[in-house]
């Protein structure tokens, strides 16, 4: 079934590549000596790449928002309250024993039901929570002037870093779960080749 239309592809791609380019020169910005030491990249080079990279994620996070309201993508999104906490307890008993044994999927891939409970919720708090904290608090350390002086006694620049990096180490293990569960299909490469050719194969065990 086609899920997959090519704007979410686009953006897909897109937002992998500058998630990579921020995790790399996050890195080297946080390791590497301004004047010496080069950790990956250099100081300058990886403050200006972040820098160019968040903001092409930010336009492209705007994007992605305003896609979802526009079209029928942002229904997979909605989480409904009935029933939804032992769905996600069901989901998550596949995933730790049912799916070792043999079991058959909960929550198969439907035209209605893109994600599973698991994903629903774990990608609503990376994509509506986590992304928008990140550019809020890179906007913060890019322009301090508009940041809290101090809060409790403490400079506001310091919560806005602890929150910037704090929520650059939530998506960086959420990708990295991501790209494993992505493995979990009809074959290791199956799901993978979905989100190219917008397809979604039926006798997959979409994870």
């Amino acid at each position: 079934m086609y899920l997959y239309p090519k704007w979410i592809r686009l953006w897909h791609v897109i937002n992998a590549v500058l998630f990579l380019i921020l995790i790399i020169t996050g890195i080297s910005m946080q390791y590497t000596d301004k004047e010496n030491a080069s950790y990956i990249v250099g100081f300058a080079k990886a403050i200006k790449y972040h820098n160019y990279a968040a903001i092409i994620l930010t336009i492209n996070f705007i994007i992605f928002v305003t896609g979802n309201l526009l079209t029928k993508n942002g229904r997979y999104y909605k989480i409904s309250k009935e029933n939804f906490l032992n769905e996600l307890i069901t989901q998550l008993k596949y995933y730790s024993f049912g799916m070792f044994k043999g079991e058959k999927h909960p929550f198969p891939v439907t035209e209605d039901r893109k994600f599973n409970p698991l994903q629903k919720l774990t990608y609503v708090l990376a994509l509506y929570v986590a992304v928008p904290l990140l550019i809020i608090s890179g906007v913060g350390l890019l322009f301090p002037e508009i940041t809290v002086s101090k809060f409790f006694g403490v400079s506001g620049l310091i919560y806005t870093d602890i929150l910037h990096i704090s929520m650059g180490f939530f998506l960086s293990i959420f990708m990295l779960i991501h790209i494993y569960t992505c493995t979990l299909g009809a074959k290791p490469t199956s799901l993978f080749w979905g989100m190219i050719s917008g397809y979604h194969r039926d006798d997959e065990h979409h994870s």
